[in-house]
């Protein structure tokens, strides 16, 4: 089971990926970001790739698609908030998203 993100880790490693166009979700303790692709199909096939790390190390995002765009939120709801596995799975969407 993870653990909440402690104060020191939530500076090291939630930067990185505000400074890369995620976000804190003002309501709760997640992070949230919308990837946008040229159309349908490539957002599709971001999301199926996602799928399957999210799929292999049993951690899912929320997600929403609309054509070309894909709207993601991460947090862990067994912690109630963020951990380590939200940022490794933010990681490898910015990543797979090119």
């Amino acid at each position: 089971m993870s653990e909440h993100l402690s104060d020191t880790a939530r500076k090291t490693t939630l930067t990185p990926l505000l400074e890369n166009g995620w976000s804190l979700d003002e309501t709760r303790d997640a992070i949230c970001k919308e990837f946008r692709f040229g159309d349908f199909i490539e957002a599709f096939g971001f999301m199926t790739r996602a799928a399957i790390w999210a799929e292999k190390w049993n951690h899912h995002p929320e997600w929403f698609n609309v054509y070309n765009k894909v709207q993601v939120t991460l947090t862990t709801h067994d912690v109630g908030g963020l951990s380590a596995l939200d940022v490794k799975l933010a990681r490898k969407m910015d990543g797979l998203a090119g």
